[in-house]
């Protein structure tokens, strides 16, 4: 079985009412394996595909997810569109616990994560001025809306390397820069999506201030204390978002951002690398 849509967030979104689950697979990547099996179902006759980012029990820290290996098997099934929830941290008095932000720009201070598919003797740049599928974003955020959140269009996701929360200073520091919500995972997992020309949206939602407001520290307990409600409202809007994209036509640059980003001539291309990224490049690389 195939899918159109992916799902990556915590293993509580596979339990939305309406998905009815067909098997639990197992993929192997070259990249290795990814963060869990993949759980494919339906949503309203359309193919989806749920993976849990840290694993099933939470069991893998942020820099330690094999993002390569999960957005590669998300389009080994045939995925065109990513729709990402996570918790993230907020940077403005505006965005309060339990809002959801659907930011369109990312700042990247990770430093330890390997975040693309190239390499190894393949050469590719994508354009990326532009991180997230506005069309996708579109759709998502106006689900939200229906479903009773409140939510905010727009703005930047600073992604750091985590897993510590940022120091005093940080926050502040990234405050001035206008950043909007801070998190741990979804810039690479952007990064990836271009690069598989799979449409990618986040669903940024919000479980605390950061350290920089009077609120005090950011802690486990304090963010636990709102991942159920962000948890719920989030399958109501997947499942509402689902349908929608897969049946929207694809004319936007995600589409085909690798059309013109491999500058490697395919001439110097090893069999072996050919092989290994047939699910990436095999539409310009044979």
């Amino acid at each position: 079985m195939t899918a159109q849509v992916g799902v990556i967030g915590g293993s509580g979104l596979y339990e939305m009412e309406g998905l009815r689950v067909v098997e639990e697979r197992e993929i192997e990547t070259p990249f290795g394996a990814p963060s869990d099996p993949i759980v494919i179902g339906d949503v309203d006759d359309v193919p989806v595909a749920f993976l849990a980012r840290h694993g099933g029990g939470h069991r893998t820290l942020p820099n330690e997810i094999n993002y390569r290996a999960n957005i590669y098997a998300l389009k080994s099934l045939g995925v065109h569109t990513i729709l990402s929830a996570s918790a993230v941290g907020s940077m403005k008095e505006a965005y309060a616990p339990t809002d959801i932000v659907f930011p369109h720009q990312f700042i990247d201070r990770t430093r330890h994560r390997p975040d693309t598919f190239f390499g190894n003797g393949i050469v590719g740049h994508v354009a990326f001025a532009d991180p997230i599928c506005a069309s996708a974003a579109l759709v998502m955020s106006d689900a939200g809306r229906e479903a009773g959140a409140r939510v905010h269009v727009g703005g930047v996701y600073i992604c750091i390397e985590g897993p510590q929360f940022s120091t005093r200073a940080e926050s502040n520091l990234y405050r001035s820069w206008g950043v909007d919500v801070i998190g741990m995972t979804n810039l690479t997992e952007a990064k990836l999506a271009r690069e598989a020309e799979i449409c990618y949206v986040t669903m940024a939602l919000v479980t605390d201030y950061d350290c920089w407001h009077e609120s005090g520290d950011v802690s486990i307990e304090q963010i636990r204390a709102y991942l159920g409600a962000n948890a719920a409202m989030a399958q109501k809007i997947i499942r509402r978002t689902i349908p929608r994209v897969a049946k929207r036509t694809r004319d936007c640059a995600c589409a085909t951002s690798l059309q013109y980003a491999i500058v490697t001539d395919p001439s110097r291309i090893s069999a072996e690398a050919k092989k290994n990224l047939q699910a990436i490049i095999g539409r310009y690389i044979h």
